[in-house]
């Protein structure tokens, strides 16, 4: 393939990154496809299988090495959830034992709720939501 078909095929997977909610997957072989690129352009000679090769080695090394760190420096394996819903009041939808699952109401809608208090909550009761995991509100009883 020509120097100039993955320099081109590089710059659009790193456009489709921006643009498309990836988690940080097709900028790795974006950067793959542009350092191949950018070799054949500086000489390198190597036949197609070659180029696939280096293209395939390049990306996952990076997504194995490189990716965990980036998530972690920009904090997005921290994020378990919808952390705007912390502090938002939650009507418990049926009896609640205490460490208990059950279906409580926000905005709305209707979400998995986790007692993680120590008393059970009683259907309409309002709690307040603690932490929330995934789509799992972990609430406490309110006051």
């Amino acid at each position: 393939m020509p120097w100039w078909t993955w320099i081109a095929a590089g710059a659009l997977l790193l456009v489709a990154e921006a643009v498309l909610p990836t988690d940080f997957f097709l900028v790795f072989f974006g950067a793959a496809g542009l350092v191949v690129g950018l070799a054949l352009l500086a000489g390198l000679h190597a036949p197609a299988w070659a180029q696939w090769l280096l293209f395939a080695a390049l990306s996952i090394a990076s997504l194995v090495v490189v990716r965990p760190r980036l998530r972690r420096a920009l904090g997005k394996d921290r994020m378990l959830g919808h952390t705007e819903l912390v502090g938002e009041v939650v009507i418990a939808g049926q009896e609640i034992a205490a460490d208990g699952n059950g279906q409580g109401e926000l905005r709305g809608t209707v979400w998995k709720i986790h007692n993680a208090g120590g008393e059970p909550l009683r259907a309409g009761e309002r709690c307040r939501v603690a932490r929330v995991e995934g789509l799992t509100l972990h609430v406490t009883r309110e006051g």
